[in-house]
Parts: structure tokens; sequence; C-alpha cells
């Protein structure tokens, strides 16, 4: 069955978890929680708990079409633990779908090349994207590339159907 990773550390945004896991697995993939420990219960903004399935430092990213970034704080946490910096990393460079949405371009910063990429995400890490050399836009989806991103829960929408039309 093809996989699809999706990261998870607390203060996830709901949403921006809870639509694409749904989505992905509706279009026929098995999608895994992938954490800094596995097994672990990490909580959203708004204390909903989800246990990731593993811990980044157990997973290979060639097990996997691609990797999602949800937004809400936990793109911060992710960028502290160097296994899934690491694993990102690879998927970048594997030329695989690395999506995130909000403030999921934080990771991306941390583990991709995006000199020269377009990019978009929550307005206010608009410099952050821009100082990792990377042009952002203004839009509800913004694909170049393996990279798709998107800005709000508003866009998961056109953000998962983006992820799905990449990798069927």
């Amino acid at each position: 069955m093809r996989k699809i990773a999706i990261l998870i550390e607390d203060l996830y945004d709901d949403k921006e978890l809870i639509y694409p896991y749904y989505r992905m697995q509706e279009a026929g993939f098995q999608v895994d929680l992938i954490g800094s420990v596995a097994n672990n219960t990490y909580k959203s903004k708004f204390g909903m708990p989800l246990k990731s399935d593993y811990a980044s430092k157990d997973v290979s990213p060639s097990d996997y079409e691609g990797v999602i970034i949800p937004g809400g704080f936990s793109p911060d946490y992710m960028r502290r633990c160097q296994a899934t910096v690491d694993f990102v990393k690879a998927m970048d460079e594997q030329q695989k779908v690395v999506a995130s949405i909000c403030h999921g371009p934080w990771l991306m910063i941390s583990a991709c090349n995006l000199k020269g990429k377009k990019l978009t995400g929550f307005h206010s890490i608009r410099v952050d994207i821009e100082n990792a050399g990377a042009k952002y836009l203004d839009e509800a989806l913004v694909v170049d590339g393996h990279l798709i991103t998107s800005r709000t829960p508003a866009d998961l929408p056109v953000f998962a159907k983006a992820i799905i039309d990449k990798l069927v």
C-alpha cells in the first residue's frame, strides 16, 4: 500500500492534521503519524489527543511518497528534533512531495533547499520564508515542483486536492 507521513507534535492545528489525514485515506493511502517519539500522545492547540505511530528516527523516507506538515505551533517543535528535520530533508532531496500549511514552512526552512522556490504560509511567517531565499505568494495554494504549500485551514480543500493530484 502507498504511504504518506503526517508529522505530529504538541500544539498541532486540529483541522490541518485531521482533514489531510482522512482525505489521504480516502485516496487510498496508508497514513502514518510521525512524531519525535513513537506511540506518544500529542495534544492539539485545542487539546485533542492523537498518538504517533512511529518516531521520526525510526522511519525511512524511502517508505513514503510524501510528507505533510500541519501548522499550529507544532512545526516549531518539529524543527527541534534533528531526526524529523533529517527525514524532511531527505524527502526534499529525493524530490518527494513535501506539503505544509500555515506555520508548516517553519520546518521546511530548517530542512529544505528553498532558494528560488515559491511558497506560501500563514502571513506572519512571510519574512521567515523570504529570509530562507524563497518568494512568498499570498495565495491559497502554491505548488513549486514537489513542494506544496497553503496558508490557513480555509485552504485545506485545495491543499489536499493538490497533494492527491501530485501523487496519483
